[in-house]
Formats: C-alpha cells, structure tokens, sequence
C-alpha cells in the first residue's frame, strides 16, 4: 500500500519557499488614534442616515474631513431593517447587491471592492471569490461600515470602486444587557421539500481505499492490488464485491419529503459592561453578543441555454411539437428548490483605557450554514441530445442535495496611543489572525430518463448508463490570513497652516488549500432499470439505491478525479508587504490638500494540485520549478494619491481627487482547474497567466448644507482601467461553461446624487433620503484573446448604467413611532459576455421596495415589523432578449421585539 501525500503541508511548504526572501512589513490600519484631531474618513449621510437628533453631528464631521467616504452607523442599520452588512451597504449611494452576498460599487464587479474588519485584512469563507461574502456578517456585532471610494495611500491599494471597512462594536459606557426575539414568514416557503442530511463527509472506508488502490476503483485494478485469483468465486467476482462495499458506504438515503416548514426566527442577545479601576486610574470595558437565525426559502427557478439559430419569433414554449420545432432552446430546465439558512454568531471584546491610551482584544465567530433540496425537469429541444415530453417522449429528471457550512474565526488585537508630552505624536496598531473554513459535506445529485407516451402522459422513470450516474461530492477550503501593522501621526501648526504627517506599514499573509473529491455510482451493465411508475410517488425516486439494487444490477463506484496533469483541487499563498507616507495639511481654513504615495510589494502563487498523489513523481508532476513558476505572480509598484478641498462657507465645499491603483485575479482564477460557480450557476475554468489590472480614478465632488440641516451632493468619476478582467461565456449544447480574459482597455465614468431633505413644510416629522447614479463603461478585448466573442467591445461585466435608492421617513413627534419605506434598483447588468453570435447576458433590473415599522411602547422596549420586497419580484437573466434564467424572490414579513435592561 502506497501512502496519500497530504496537501496542507504542502501549502504551507510552497508559501514558505515562495516568500521566504520577502521582507516582513506591518498591516495598516484605519487612521483613529489622534484624540486631538477628526478621523481622516469623510462620514457622509446616506439613505437611512437620518435620526432625528443625529443628523447635525453627522453632518457636521463630514465637512471636517479629508477623503470621502459613505458611512453607515447601527441606527441606520435599524432604520433601514437590514439585518446584515450586505443587505445594508445596498443603501449607499453606487453600490448594488449581487446574490445577496456582494456588493458592486459604481457599476464595478466584485473584484473592485474589498472588505476588512477594524483596517485588517480577512479571508473569505466563500469557495470561489477572495472577497467576502458579506452576508455571513450580521449587523448585531457592527458600530459602523466605512465605504471609502476615493483611494488614500494608508488603504491597500488594491482598491477598484471602494474599500468597505467594517467596524465592529466598540466598549460600553456602562452596563447594557438587551434582548430581541423574532418570527417572520417568507410567501413562497408555506411548504418546502427536505431530505434525511448525512453530513458525516467522505465515508472512512472509501478514504481508505483511495491510498489502497490509487483511486482505480476498476475491477482490473482491485484484483492486480489485492492479488485476487480465481479460487471460489472468480476473482472478477471478487473485485465485484469489494467495489460494491464501497459503493454501499456512500450516503443514499437522500428521499424528498413535502412537509410544512417552520416560520423564520432569530435571537439575539447582549450584554456589557464597563469599570473604573484605581490602581492606575483607567477604565475596563467587557461586550458580549450572540445571535442565531434560521430562515427557510422555496423558489421556482429556471435555467435555460439559448440555441445558436434562435431568431427574434422563436418559442420559449415547450407545450406543443410546433413550439418544439422553433424553440429558442438547447436546453431548458424547470427546477423547485428548498433552502434552509442557520446562522450562528458570537462577538466578544475586551479593552482598558488610560488617558489617551487604549488596548483591547476582539472575538469573532460567525457560522453559517445552507442546506437545499433541488428538483426538476430539463428537456434538450435542440443540440445533438434531442429530450422533450412531446417530441421524442423523454425527458431528463434531476434531483440535487447540497450541505454547506462555512466559518469565519477571528482574532484582533488593537491599540491606540497619543504621546501629549511628544508633540501629540499618535500611534495606533493592529495584530489579527482568521480562518475562514468551507465544508461540503454532502453534495449529491441524481440524473434519471422520464419516459411519456405519445400523448404526452407519464409512464415510467427510468436508469440506463453514464447518463444516469449518481454523482457523490465532498469539499473542503481552509484560508488563513495573518494582518499587522500600524500608522503614525504627527500634527503641526504653523501661521494660518494645519499640517498632519502620517506613516504606516502593512502586512498581509494568506495561504489557501482547497479540495474536492467527486464520486460517480453508474449503472456498469448500462440496461435499462425502471425505478418508478407513479408520478405521485417522485419524491422518493432518489432512493432507489438500495443494497439489493447494486448487488443485483452491477452499480459501480468511481472516484472520478482528473489525473496529471490535470486537477480540480489547488492551493494558494499569498503575500503583501506594504508602506505608505501621507500628508494632510489646511491653508487659512479654506483650502485643503491631502495626498501621498504607498509602495507594496505583491506575491501570489496559485497552483493545481489533486488528490492522485502517492509519489515523487507524481508530486514534480504538479509542484516542479516551471509550474511553480508559471504560477507566480510577483510586482511591486508605488500608487499616489491626492486630494484638494476647497471650503469657501459652511455651506459649501468643493473636492478634487485622484489615485492610481490595482486590481488583482482572484486566487482561483489564475489556476486553470474547473469548478462550479454557486452564484452564477455556471461551471467556470480559471486561466494561466492573467495579468493585474492597472487604474487612474479621477473623483470631483460638490457638497452643499443648508442652515437648516438638509444637505446635497453631487459627484462625478472617472476611471481608466488597464488590462481590465472580464469574464466570457463559452456554449455547448446542453449547458454553458465561463472564462476569463484580460481586456486591452476599459473605462468608467458616471455621476452621483444624493440628498437629506426634510418634509416638515409638508407633514410634521417626514423626511427623505437618496442617492442616484449614472454610469457608462467600455471594455475592449484584445482580438488574439477574444476568440469568438460576439461583441469585442461592450459594456464591463457587471456594470449597471443607474443605481437608485430612494427612502421616505417618518418619526413621530412624541417618539414612539418610526416608519421607513425603502426602494432599491439597479440597471441591466452584464452577467458574462456572449460568443458564437450569441449576445452577452444581461440580469434584469431588480424593483426592491421594502417597509419598515418601529414602535416604541416604553424608553426600553421596541416592536419592530418588517416587510421586504413588496413588489414581489423575481430575478431574471435574458440573452438577446430572450428569458434565459429565473428565480422566485418571494415577500418576507417579519415581527420581533427587544428589550434592554
């Protein structure tokens, strides 16, 4: 028996050796150590920014400050009823929500933001994108969300449309301890489908035998292994058996039951407190929160790829054979799915102040799991696998269960210090280790032949041969980040000039290991096997693989990874050294300039590796010095940055901005391994070789305040993008697969709006809030790597030509009554760029109208009811105008009530 090389050391070797000559340097952190002088974060009002008796000092430090930024503080979080950073930073002008997960900021894809908690760098728990699935982290643990779009050197430079800086809850003043309960309901999840979850992973016995026979589960290699002869039983019977052993430890008792579902709940809870201690006359401060939510989700969704000869009168019908005959479709597919959400959070942190020193220590545990159930329908009306219910009297039937957990552990330690008896000298620090963990412990699918008679009527579902394979998948990803550094602030006061120098340095370590593991169950002998004659009884189809069934009927199993040099695992590291200097200095109380440079020193290898390692060879198969090199990407540049204001009155200013940045490929994307996209339902290949995206943004901004606390804003941005990243559609005949290419140029530009405006001339105690955006963008793709796009020149993916939100309010004079109605959308946007004269595919926009009421019945107490897309919208994806994916959104109600003691 050869021994399995196991891969986690591996990544560390790899990201040892690669940075091992690399210079260490620190994490720059969020300027917030200067008690003598504002933060250098513009705060500006945005949608639901307006409580009243807020509003002044919001306002008010927003004239004070230097780079602009959009600020979102916990009342406005529950003004506007988001109950996590996701759902909130949708609010903030430019920026829209993509799967409920990412945030898109000027029309920009995902890769042009980041996010860090308290100015550290964290690792992402999702399995296909570095950025953070900002759902996982839930509004009870955030103070406020710092959206910075104008790029400072003190911040990476890796800074697209925004960086999102998450600042978590800060000490109590005294002691607090509050409670909240809640229910809620969505429309479409009265009934839903669940299943018998087995969640135990890859069975003990079948890991075994991937060491044991070298992942060849064929009968030929079983018996040249264990040196089966033919004694007894033959030894081809033999092998038979223990193939079938191992086939048997897969879970299998995966049959859908129609139940009702619970309501929605939450709970959370806090509790804190703060001391004077006498020793050295400080203060300890403690703060504890937790939160748990379980939601569940039942959406009619629909999938569908477009056919190459699809004209502007073809069918998007499969009723009839004449709507068979000109359909639009290679493929369409009608699906139910069921989802269940568990949330669990945890946040703890301590601190002691003295004077104008602080120091304290944070905990974070966020865990979320999912856990869906999907069944349906998919027909082929055209391609060379022809399947439809009237036509050829077949149809494919699929049936998918998926458990995914993911984890998000950090660690922080922070200090600030200001040296009064130095110059006022300010220093502020940060030391953060995370882990983000993702696990699939159970992913299974079923593919089965529905067969129906000539008119139309179900007779019989039947398995055959590969085409009807049960698939078995198991996935780990572990991604560990270690963020330090610190800044230094020196101000300085000269005749009619305020000056403040600041220094910082930054480090970022972050090492990646992912593996999947797929196994396939087929039906060897390939005859016909019928599994159901009843149609009311197709919720338990999936069970038909009983011990009996694959002894009787030869079912086989296969650990289907790719060999050499092929894979479908990887490993990652990544290292970023940093150092930045910036000035920031005020001229007569009218002028004021801000600016600097950043050097960072970037290196990242990211290489493909697999579970079919039990050899050297095998390793220098994936891991020798060319591959290695091949896989490296290593640059370090300076990225300048500056800023000029002009205050002529307390009413208006006037600002200027300009940086240069980067965008950098995503970790998966430059490893050319397959893996399926959970949120563009798409099997996506990463690609060698991509380059880093080079930026000039240009920013101007207007801003006026009226006497009477409305305020008005108006923005215009530019940006020239090189090499900019974008993704491309390829097309089968049964289903689409996506790429990645750098473009030769691209460009951004657009204007904001945004407003605070008060009604009281209308209605006492209403008030409105907003923003508006309008962009356009260009990306051209070099003609050598288009291959056959259909439009070399296009809109940049992801981009939307307007964003809106619109938020009208109303408080009550006696202050027992809240109420927000809150309206969101977004433009067409490109999903992925078409080929082979198909258009690119555009997701439609989104009408979300959402209601929230507070009700105040003591100082102590709320009630709270919430109402989330009114309209009912679904999410829709067209291709040349024709619908190509659907999903059901449904209307959320909820009701909750708090308490604090």
């Amino acid at each position: 028996m050869k021994n399995q090389y196991k891969l986690k050391p591996v990544a560390l070797a790899v990201g040892l050796g690669l940075f091992a000559s690399a210079p260490a340097a620190l994490a720059q952190q969020a300027d917030e150590a200067d008690v003598e002088r504002e933060s250098t974060i513009e705060e500006v009002v945005t949608t639901g920014s307006r409580l009243q008796g807020s509003a002044a000092a919001v306002v008010q430090e927003r004239k004070n400050q230097a780079f602009v930024a959009d600020i979102l503080g916990a009342e406005q979080l529950s003004r506007s009823g988001d109950s996590d950073a996701a759902s909130a930073l949708r609010r903030v002008t430019g920026l829209t929500l993509v799967d409920g997960k990412f945030i898109y900021v000027r029309g920009l894809g995902e890769r042009y933001s980041s996010a860090r908690i308290n100015g550290a760098s964290i690792p992402s728990p999702d399995l296909t994108r570095n950025v953070i699935p900002l759902d996982i982290i839930p509004s009870t643990i955030i103070e406020s969300m710092a959206v910075q779009k104008v790029f400072s050197p003190s911040m990476p430079a890796a800074f697209g449309g925004g960086n999102i800086d998450i600042r978590t809850r800060s000490l109590p003043d005294d002691f607090v301890f509050s409670l909240e309960a809640g229910v809620g309901m969505n429309s479409n999840a009265d009934e839903g489908y669940t299943y018998n979850r087995d969640d135990s992973g890859i069975p003990a016995g079948i890991k075994d035998a991937i060491g044991r026979y070298q992942g060849d589960f064929s009968l030929r290699n079983i018996v040249n292994t264990d040196g089966l002869t033919g004694s007894g039983n033959s030894a081809g019977d033999q092998a038979r058996v223990i193939n079938a052993s191992l086939a048997k430890q897969l879970p299998r008792d995966m049959v859908l039951k129609k139940e009702s579902l619970d309501p929605n709940m939450d709970f959370k809870a806090t509790l804190g407190n703060s001391f004077d201690e006498s020793f050295f006359g400080g203060t300890i401060g403690v703060l504890a929160a937790a939160s748990y939510d379980n939601d569940w989700d039942v959406s009619e969704r629909k999938n569908a790829v477009i056919s190459n000869n699809a004209t502007a009168d073809c069918s998007t019908s499969l009723a009839t054979v004449e709507d068979i005959s000109k359909s639009c479709y290679n493929t369409f597919e009608e699906t139910t799915v069921t989802t269940e959400t568990e949330r669990l959070n945890g946040f703890f942190t301590a601190g002691y102040e003295l004077d104008t020193h602080s120091v304290s220590y944070t905990k974070i545990y966020l865990e979320d799991s999912e856990d869906e159930s999907e069944f349906g329908i998919k027909q082929s009306p055209n391609g060379s696998n022809l399947k439809t219910i009237v036509g050829t009297g077949i149809a494919n039937r699929e049936h998918e269960f998926k458990y995914e957990e993911r984890v998000l552990n950090v660690d922080q330690f922070r200090g600030q210090h200001t040296l009064m008896d130095y110059w006022g000298i300010g220093f502020d620090w940060q030391y953060t280790e995370s882990k983000a963990e993702t696990d699939i412990p159970t992913e299974v699918s079923y593919r089965f032949d529905d067969i129906y008679d000539t008119e139309g009527n179900f007779s019989e579902t039947r398995v055959t041969g590969d085409d009807n394979r049960a698939i078995f998948q198991f996935v780990d990803m572990e991604d560990n980040v270690k963020s330090y550094g610190g800044n230094f602030s020196l101000p300085l006061a000269f005749s009619g000039i305020e000056l403040e120098l600041k220094a910082g340095y930054d480090f970022v370590d972050k090492a990646r290991y992912y593996s999947t593991s797929r196994f396939s169950l087929d039906n060897a002998s390939g005859s016909r096997l019928s599994v159901l004659d009843d149609l009311d009884d197709v919720l338990g189809v999936t069970g038909y693989l009983t011990d009996d069934v694959i002894d009787d009927n030869d079912f086989r199993i296969s650990f289907r990874e790719p060999s050499a040099p092929n894979a479908d695992d990887y490993l990652a590291a990544q290292k970023i050294d940093a150092y930045y200097g910036e000035f920031d200095a005020i001229f007569d109380n009218t002028w004021r300039v801000s600016g600097g440079v950043r050097y960072e020193d970037f290196k990242q290898v990211s290489l493909a590796t697999s579970s079919l390692i039990f050899s050297e060879q095998d390793l220098n198969n994936y891991f020798n010095p060319e591959r290695v090199l091949e896989s490296t990407i290593a640059e370090d540049d300076l990225y300048t940055a500056l800023s000029l204001t002009y205050m002529a009155s307390d009413n208006y200013q006037l600002r200027f901005g300009y940086g240069e940045t980067v965008v950098r490929p995503d970790l998966r994307e430059t490893v050319p391994v397959a893996y399926y996209d959970p949120i563009t339902d798409i099997r996506t290949f990463g690609r060698a070789g991509l380059e880093s995206s080079d930026l000039r943004n240009y920013d101007a901004r207007f801003e006026y305040y009226a006497d009477n606390g409305d305020n008005y804003t108006i923005a215009a941005f530019y940006k020239d993008i090189k090499n900019p990243i974008e993704s491309v559609l390829q097309v089968g005949d049964e289903d689409y697969t996506l790429s990645y290419v750098n473009g030769e140029s691209a460009e951004v530009y657009g204007v904001e709006l945004e407003w605070l405006h008060d009604l009281g001339y209308l209605a006492n105690g209403f008030f409105t809030s907003g923003n508006l955006t309008w962009s356009d963008s260009e990306a051209s793709i070099d003609p050598a790597l288009a291959g056959n796009l259909t439009n070399r020149t296009k809109r940049m993916t992801g981009h939307s030509e307007y964003v809106a939100n619109f938020q009208l309010n109303y408080d009550s004079a006696n202050g027992e009554h809240a109420t927000s109605l809150v309206y969101n959308v977004f433009g067409e946007r490109i999903l992925a760029a078409g080929i082979g004269g198909r258009e690119d595919a555009y997701e439609q926009p989104f009408h979300s109208l959402d209601l929230v009421y507070s009700y105040y019945p003591s100082f102590n107490s709320k009630i709270g009811f919430k109402v989330k897309n009114i309209l009912g919208e679904d999410q829709e994806v067209t291709q040349s105008d024709i619908l190509v994916r659907s999903k059901e959104v449904g209307t959320v109600f909820s009701l909750s009530y708090s308490y604090e003691f």
